[in-house]
């Protein structure tokens, strides 16, 4: 009697179940990622094409520098509180209410600062404002 012997098959890897989930986990990662598409922030500053300066007669110019100094109608203010500015601001309106307030910041100047000029300005009671910009060719680019 003859017996043969039979080899051990070899085992084989099914490699299409491994592509399947592969597949599935690709295109769940390709549906769950979010693209950041700005990592930085840019800023232009603005300016103005405006017709001819209107003539104000009551108008109080608060300037802001970069340092974060005041000066209302190019007068030095001593400190930089709020009431320090408002007492500034109310004085220089001469207590009439129509008054506009034009706030000249400089571009470096920290938003508080000029934050700081709004509040003083609606404690003197003024509620008229605006901002001086520059003209769009003078604008630095």
């Amino acid at each position: 009697m003859r017996f043969s012997r039979r080899r051990p098959e070899e085992p084989e890897i099914n490699l299409i179940p491994f592509i399947d989930v592969l597949l599935v986990v690709l295109i769940f990662l390709m549906l769950s990622t979010t693209y950041s598409k700005f990592t930085e922030l840019q800023v232009n500053l603005p300016s103005a094409e405006a017709d001819k300066l209107r003539e104000r007669p009551f108008e109080v110019v608060v300037a802001v520098a970069a340092d974060g100094r005041y000066a209302v109608n190019q007068k030095p203010v001593d400190g930089r509180s709020v009431e320090t500015l408002t007492l500034e601001i109310a004085a220089a309106s001469g207590g009439r209410s129509d008054t506009v307030v034009v706030v000249s910041a400089d571009a470096l100047a920290a938003h508080q600062a000029v934050i700081n000029v709004l509040d003083a300005s609606r404690r003197a009671g003024l509620a008229k404002l605006t901002f001086a910009a520059q003209t769009g060719a003078a604008a630095p680019r």
